[in-house]
């Protein structure tokens, strides 16, 4: 399975405490928002990050306009408003096989047709009358279309992934080769810590009575998802998992479909 699709299985709204800064070689971090979160690049001390402040922020607003569903001048919510067919840009389509795929490996339990349902439960905003049908949902070159008029499309569970490779990408094609990022609780390293050791992250711990945290994670040589477990709060609770099939909110195993 490609990176791209094994993000869509994880969720995206964790929050990560970098570990070890007190004794660590020193690093220097730039930030900003995206997705109605944030974005954190972390490098060595002394590498020049300001000079590609202007191209990340350009690559996460072009991916938001895109594919967030929370606009409306955008291709999703065009495709989500129209009744069969709508042309999209060739980075949708990339992402859109990608949810199909992972919905077909995975036996429909990541559904990128659940929206509605994750509106429901106070996530989001997509509405529509059909859940669960996502062979309704075809891409072709650079159309997508569906074979119900109220059949909807929503990309949170994978784009922030996406975007989060295009980062890497990005970065190492302008030279940078050691880094952390952290984009909205969503994590990919390259090379190494001034330290010379693996990229480590500390990860929240969940237990409500609990701060600090619960483990050290790395090394990170490849891409790590971490998601706020403190907002499970009872039986259905705060939770970014919903079972597509049943539609309650889900606080566990299994497959899922995510809001992003």
């Amino acid at each position: 399975m490609s990176h791209l699709a094994r993000r869509g299985m994880i969720a995206l709204t964790g929050a990560a405490l970098w570990a070890g800064r007190a004794h660590a070689a020193p690093t220097h971090t730039i930030e900003g928002r995206a997705f109605a979160s944030h974005w954190r690049v972390t490098v060595p001390d002394g590498t020049d990050l300001e000079k590609h402040r202007v191209a990340i922020d350009a690559l996460l607003a072009q991916v938001d306009r895109q594919m967030s569903p929370w606009r409306d001048d955008i291709e999703i919510t065009r495709f989500n408003t129209s009744v069969t067919e709508t042309a999209i840009s060739p980075e949708t389509a990339t992402v859109a096989r990608a949810a199909l795929a992972l919905a077909g490996d995975s036996g429909g339990w990541f559904d990128p047709t659940v929206g509605p349902l994750v509106a429901q439960w106070g996530f989001g905003r997509i509405s529509g009358a059909d859940v669960g049908h996502w062979q309704g949902l075809d891409v072709t070159g650079d159309s997508l279309r569906k074979d119900v008029p109220e059949l909807t499309l929503d990309l949170c569970g994978i784009a922030k992934g996406y975007a989060l490779d295009r980062m890497a990408a990005m970065l190492l094609e302008r030279g940078v080769e050691d880094f952390l990022i952290d984009l909205g609780g969503e994590l990919k390293a390259a090379g190494l810590h001034p330290s010379g050791r693996d990229w480590q992250v500390a990860v929240d711990d969940p237990r409500q009575a609990h701060d600090g945290a619960a483990v050290a994670v790395g090394p990170l040589g490849r891409d790590f998802g971490v998601a706020g477990a403190k907002l499970c709060l009872g039986r259905y609770g705060i939770w970014p998992y919903h079972r597509p099939a049943s539609g309650p909110p889900c606080c566990g195993g299994g497959g899922l479909g995510t809001p992003g």
